[in-house]
């Protein structure tokens, strides 16, 4: 039998030691992220399931569970920030118009389902706002002439 003499220096091992404590708190905050991502689906599943009944409670077809996760998360994304906002209410109008692009848009008496979507979503995933935008709503002219 032979020996193999140590060949390494103290700085090599110390160089391996630096590197492989890096890669553990690398590895460890990973963990803890993904595990923090599991708990926010499963409370984005949640919300979207009730979202999903309340659509669904109105006769309409709601989207798939994954669409709506993608798009809400679990806090309802660009929807809830700050939905009662000056600047959210006029791209709420901006989309309530004939379709027309530039100097030909108009404003139209819309759907009142186009605004029950948003309220909600609203409703489910930032009920603080509920009441704000609820007011701008009531103070829209919309027609309930399409199929429901």
């Amino acid at each position: 039998m032979s020996t193999v003499q140590e060949s390494s220096t103290k700085r090599g091992r110390s160089i391996t030691y630096i590197i492989s404590a890096v890669l553990l708190i690398v590895l460890a905050t990973i963990g803890l992220f993904t595990f923090r991502a599991a708990n926010e689906t499963a409370r984005a599943a949640e919300k979207a399931d009730q979202l999903i009944a309340n659509i669904e409670a109105t006769g309409a077809t709601a989207p798939s569970r994954d669409q709506i996760i993608r798009v809400f998360g679990d806090d309802g994304g660009a929807m809830c920030a700050d939905p009662n906002s000056s600047l959210s209410q006029a791209l709420a109008l901006g989309q309530l118009t004939n379709g027309s692009g530039g100097p030909g848009t108009r404003p139209v008496i819309a759907e009142s389902l186009a605004v029950q979507g948003q309220l909600m979503v609203i409703e489910v995933y930032c009920p603080e706002e509920l009441a704000g935008f609820q007011e701008f709503v009531d103070s829209l002219t919309t027609t309930d002439t399409g199929d429901q």
